[in-house]
């Protein structure tokens, strides 16, 4: 139980501490993006900590590839705040649960919309 809950404290504070940093990177490629880290999951052993990354207007596969270039910057980031033995290996992956509840919340709205011509 202890040790569930501390798993969970870490993955919160890693999740913050990404959010937080991500408009710190220079890279162009990520400028004036809408870029948010949606959980992070910590492997048993803690030795990974995987990201899950949403994008609201840019190439996702494009802004993973910048992440995972700089991810010695958050894995420092999180040695400076987070009180762990050994920091976790950072693997960042795509989010697709927001993208995938815009498309179901579409095929909603054009259901709805196709009653309303049938009930006229």
């Amino acid at each position: 139980m202890a040790k569930e809950f501390r798993r969970e404290m870490i993955e919160s504070e890693i999740l913050k501490l990404i959010n937080m940093n991500i408009s710190n990177l220079r890279d162009p490629r990520i400028q004036n993006k809408i870029i948010s880290a949606t959980r992070v999951e910590l492997s048993r052993d803690k030795s990974f900590a995987d990201v899950y990354i949403s994008v609201l207007n840019g190439d996702i596969e494009e802004i993973i590839e910048v992440l995972t270039k700089a991810k010695g910057f958050f894995k420092s980031v999180i040695a400076k705040n987070v009180r762990m033995y050994k920091i976790p290996e950072i693997r960042f992956h795509k989010d697709i649960g927001i993208e995938e509840s815009i498309k179901i919340h579409k095929l909603l709205n054009e259901i709805s919309k196709d009653k309303g011509e049938t009930d006229e």
